[in-house]
């Protein structure tokens, strides 16, 4: 039997694989790592050692932390939780949101230049701001966006913000106050607010979002309001740990 990654030419042996993807979850366990630092504790080739950490980050497995480095991702504490997704754990918190704030309510997590709603809780009735589930939204425009981009690394903050409605000053303060707002960014006459959920180790896991007509959530939201959202934030991160 060959000693190699390979069971036969040109074709990769799948169990050689997986375990070079332990290796690089072991890596990150205790510390965060660079692309050099997991290359130093996996003794992994760096273009190898970039590949699996990429399509690690992409099924959530690993995050990528403020400076840019790699941790371990929220699809592994979902695992450890017995497969409770944090959809679910969101969406039981959405509710009381709408209710205590009047507007729809929303989840999103990021997905490459994307944003996406994985749970909601729509206002019953009146003028309400309608996000499907399961929708698509970019990371250029919204409360929800300038939350996610405001965590990530400045090289992904750098490549989105030409087409941003937004600037990196308005970044700068969402990471200041630990909140974000937004008016007519993703849709004329609609306002929304948003504030991050985080895991244990601070890691931003998705934004929690309100969002409704400008005439009703104001061109400056009132402390309330802030506080209904940013309580919900907390809430959802300490069900996600």
């Amino acid at each position: 039997m060959l000693g190699c990654e390979y069971c036969c030419v040109g074709q990769p042996n799948p169990v050689a694989v997986l375990d070079k993807a332990v290796a690089i979850l072991r890596a990150v366990s205790a510390e965060p790592a660079s692309l050099a630092e997991l290359v130093a504790r996996t003794e992994l080739p760096r273009a190898t050692a970039h590949r699996l950490a990429t399509a690690l980050e992409a099924h959530r497995l690993l995050r990528r932390t403020d400076t840019g480095t790699w941790a371990p991702g929220p699809a592994l504490a979902e695992l450890g939780r017995g497969g409770v997704d944090l959809g679910d754990l969101a969406g039981r918190h959405l509710a009381v949101l709408r209710d205590s704030t009047g507007e729809s309510a929303q989840f999103y997590v990021r997905d490459g230049g994307s944003r996406v709603c994985i749970a909601v809780a729509e206002r019953a009735s009146g003028l309400r701001d309608t996000v499907p589930l399961g929708a698509r939204l970019p990371l250029t425009a919204g409360s929800a966006a300038h939350v996610l981009l405001a965590f990530s690394p400045a090289e992904e903050v750098t490549a989105l913000l030409p087409a941003a409605s937004f600037t990196a000053r308005t970044l700068l303060d969402v990471r200041r106050r630990g909140w974000a707002h937004s008016v007519a960014e993703r849709e004329a006459g609609v306002a929304s607010l948003s504030a991050p959920v985080r895991d244990s180790t601070g890691g931003v896991l998705g934004a929690v979002s309100i969002s409704g007509p400008v005439e009703r959530l104001g061109r400056r939201p009132s402390t309330e309001v802030v506080a209904a959202v940013l309580d919900a934030a907390v809430a959802i991160s300490r069900a996600a740990r």
